[in-house]
Parts: structure tokens; C-alpha cells; sequence
């Protein structure tokens, strides 16, 4: 099991993420867009920077839905290694067995 503070600061992460997103965005449009005078796209990159660094989408980090490991992780399924192995061997996920040859 994952440290609690450690997925309470991923969840605080992902909603300033949600938070700034459209932001984000209309500022990473304003400062690539070439035609633009670079003055203007100068101030958008100034106020991109000045956004808070836990609101860009690099920063959040995948964890299991279960256990909060950020190892070992499925996208997928959303889950690690070693929750799937446990659901999969209690019979919770439907068609999975335990292979054995």
C-alpha cells in the first residue's frame, strides 16, 4: 500500500490539473502561434510559466486504482501488477486464470 500522503498530493495534482487545463492551453496556442507578434507571444509564455508547476499534465504520475503503487502499472486496466494477480487469482476478473504449463 501506497503512502496516504502520497496519493492525497497525486488527487491535489490532478484537479489543478482539471483547474488550469483550458488555460493551459489557450496560452500554449498564443505562444506557438507564429504569426503572432513575438511580444505577445512572449507574454503568454511569461504567463504560462507563472502558473502553478503541479497544474502540467507531465507532472501527475499513474497509480493503481487499488493500492496507489505507481510501479508496475497497467493503463489499461488502470491497476498495478500485483492487485491484478490478486483479483485475477480470487476469481474477481472474469476469464482470468492463473497460467500453469
Amino acid at each position: 500500500m501506497a503512502k496516504k500522503a502520497m496519493i492525497e498530493r497525486e488527487k491535489k495534482r490532478q484537479a489543478l490539473v482539471d483547474k488550469y487545463a483550458a488555460k493551459r492551453a489557450s496560452l500554449k496556442e498564443v505562444a506557438r502561434d507564429e504569426e503572432r507578434p513575438m511580444e505577445e507571444r512572449f507574454k503568454a509564455q511569461l504567463k504560462l510559466a507563472k502558473l502553478p508547476r503541479n497544474s502540467s499534465a507531465t507532472r501527475l504520475h499513474n497509480r493503481c486504482q487499488l493500492t496507489g503503487r505507481p510501479h508496475g502499472y497497467y493503463r489499461k486496466l488502470r491497476m498495478s501488477r500485483i492487485a491484478l494477480r490478486d483479483l485475477g487469482s480470487s476469481g474477481q476478473i472474469p476469464g482470468m486464470v492463473k497460467s500453469s504449463w
